[in-house]
């Protein structure tokens, strides 16, 4: 839908995500200026306005509200700010800027901290490419599909993590990605409780064992090319033996399917079609 006429637009504002003065002026103005502000947590967003002494202009509501008539609005000619917990608002506002573009209506941004670029520059992985995946599920099943999908991710992949829970998910990410993983856990960046803590994931695991304070973010470093897991491994095989069966020879095979499947090493796929053989 080409663009509609008049003054409305939604704004993304990124928020302090430990120190209230790593807020933006144009954060204050913002407030100061919308017609509406949504947040996802509407006690912690009055405790930040009370501290910028930037206290809303219009009302305030929750991010479960829904979308369309805020889009509509915004259609029409008020502000929308969104400022979530988060830094920069990220899942929390994709339903209601696909519905202001939908509009035809302008979204535009106020830069600022974000708690991911953040934990990727004090984790100390590499940070010229990486993924963030949000949060781990709550459902033990759903959860082991989320670690076994990951597996074999050659990106920094960087995650939210329950505190309260932060044990068990690190152990379970240990199991699946391995025990010596790089990995850095980033608590209340910015804040007055900052730790950055990094070492192996079943290092980290047993740190955590009995549950941890503040927000958490968690980075781990990206899987090496030669490693192989799970379904990856027999998926591999069967088709490395597959070829065989077709007349080619083994290191042919090898180099082949290792070539077409990314991340796959040579070496890692040969010894695990010679393990396959021998068990």
């Amino acid at each position: 839908m080409s663009p509609v006429s008049g003054s409305g637009r939604l704004v993304l504002a990124a928020a302090p995500i430990g120190q209230p003065r790593d807020a933006s002026p144009r954060l204050v103005e913002a407030l100061g200026a919308a017609d509406v502000v949504v947040t996802d947590d509407i006690a912690w967003l009055r405790g930040l306005a009370s501290a910028l002494d930037a206290p809303p202009a219009g009302r305030v509501v929750d991010t479960d509200e829904p979308v369309r008539p805020l889009a509509e609005a915004v259609r029409d000619g008020a502000t929308v700010l969104v400022v979530t917990t988060d830094g920069i608002p990220g899942a929390a506002a994709v339903g209601l800027v696909a519905a202001c573009a939908a509009e035809g209506a302008p979204v535009t941004c106020v830069p600022g901290p974000s708690a991911v670029t953040a934990a990727l520059a004090v984790s100390g992985l590499p940070s010229d490419r990486f993924c963030f995946e949000d949060a781990p599920p709550t459902e033990p099943e759903e959860r082991g599909r989320w670690f076994a999908a990951l597996a074999g991710e050659q990106r920094t992949v960087v995650f939210c993590a329950d505190p309260s829970t932060l044990g068990e998910t690190l152990a379970e990410a240990a199991a699946v990605w391995g025990a010596d993983r790089p990995a850095a856990v980033c608590r209340d960046l910015t804040g007055p409780g900052e730790d950055v803590r990094r070492g192996g994931l079943a290092e980290l695991a047993e740190w955590a064992a009995g549950g941890v304070t503040g927000p958490v973010s968690v980075v781990v470093a990206g899987a090496e090319p030669s490693d192989l897991t799970g379904d990856d491994v027999d998926a591999l095989v069967a088709e490395v033996e597959r070829r065989v069966a077709g007349g080619a020879r083994l290191k042919q095979a090898v180099a082949e399917v290792a070539e077409t499947s990314v991340g796959t090493g040579k070496k890692a796929l040969y010894d695990a079609v010679l393990a396959a053989r021998r068990a």
